[in-house]
């Protein structure tokens, strides 16, 4: 258990509020966050999980998604038991949605700042990605990392719900060279009653996001009966296309019912379904709209001026036909982060 940042004090009954996530918890002495992992100990806060990762991995960076962002590179993957979200569609919710939080952690190695820059370097990735739960709610832990990880040339990816608070994603957008965020729907039930958040705060950290001029790529997961009506995904292929620039990647993601966390009832998405969504926020202007979890063509990168196919995926394996970063065709800016 270490100190927390980003919370204030509050001076009746030893209270604080969490100043981590748009969340804000209150927390009276011995409450903890919606997240499980930030605890009121008589009047301070402590995370629970700092220096404890549940999931360490190196990923394809393909697998974040992230498409444009140095492609065919690995990127070492690490995540924390907990999450500010409820997501009832969730396929990590065996460490997203732990209880007793502190406890498990006992039965886990202590990782350092230091040791996971030095596995990264020595497993010879490009990059960190802070991933599988929501990377915010272990925020000090991926602060520490990231400041160092800058220091021995590493990038860092955050991947991400978007619902981090705007003095986090303060100290957050220095130290951050690509995001993926997800927009699950442009409802704001949905926000609340699937996810266990809101969207408003989502959209505007977005914004922040793209005015800083960081890389960022967006993703939907299409859920029959939830998130598939197509009124709804064209209003977010407009808010991208507006507010993002038409050649911000949009991953549309098919959703399994099998994996899932509270939705297993669900089919999974028709893929009839992601190809018309596709082709409507082609048609509002996006230039890279991607099919996920959906093998085939629908993961390639074109050049939207000539047609060039610039990258081929199969699976995680890619062929690149880009030049730096630019159609091999007609030189056209693809939009893609080379180093």
């Amino acid at each position: 258990m270490k100190p927390a940042r980003f919370y204030k004090e509050i001076s009746k009954n030893k209270a604080v509020q969490c100043r981590l996530c748009s969340h804000y918890c209150l927390l009276k002495d011995g409450e903890i966050g919606l997240c499980r992992v930030r605890q009121n100990k008589d009047g301070k806060l402590y995370t629970l999980v700092y220096g404890y990762p549940v999931a360490l991995n190196i990923d394809p960076v393909e697998k974040k998604p992230l498409f444009h962002f140095l492609p065919g590179s690995t990127a070492f993957s690490l995540g924390t038991y907990g999450c500010n979200f409820r997501c009832k569609n969730c396929q990590n919710y065996d460490i997203s949605q732990a209880t007793e939080v502190e406890e498990k952690t006992k039965h886990l190695k202590f990782f350092p700042p230091e040791e996971i820059v030095n596995a990264a370097q020595t497993q010879g990735t490009e990059s960190i990605a802070y991933t599988y739960v929501e990377p915010t709610i272990f925020g000090e832990y991926a602060l520490d990392i990231m400041k160092l990880a800058h220091e021995r040339g590493l990038k860092n990816i955050w991947i991400s719900n978007g619902f981090m608070s705007p003095e986090f994603l303060k100290e957050l957008l220095p130290l951050v060279d690509a995001f993926n965020i997800d927009i699950k729907s442009f409802s704001n039930k949905f926000y609340q009653e699937v996810a266990g958040g809101r969207l408003q705060p989502v959209l505007e950290n977005l914004k922040r996001i793209k005015k800083e001029g960081k890389h960022l790529e967006v993703t939907t997961l299409i859920i029959p009966t939830l998130s598939d009506d197509l009124k709804m995904l064209k209003s977010i292929a407009e808010f991208i296309f507006q507010e993002l620039g038409p050649k911000t990647p949009w991953h549309i993601s098919r959703f399994s019912g099998a994996i899932s966390w509270q939705l297993k009832h669900l089919p999974s998405t028709k893929v009839e379904t992601l190809q018309e969504t596709k082709s409507l926020a082609e048609k509002v202007g996006l230039k890279f709209v991607y099919l996920g979890n959906v093998p085939g063509e629908g993961e390639n990168t074109y050049c939207p001026k000539c047609g060039s196919l610039a990258i081929k995926r199969t699976g995680y394996s890619i062929q690149r036909f880009d030049d730096n970063g630019r159609c091999p065709g007609c030189g056209e800016d693809l939009n893609i982060v080379t180093a």
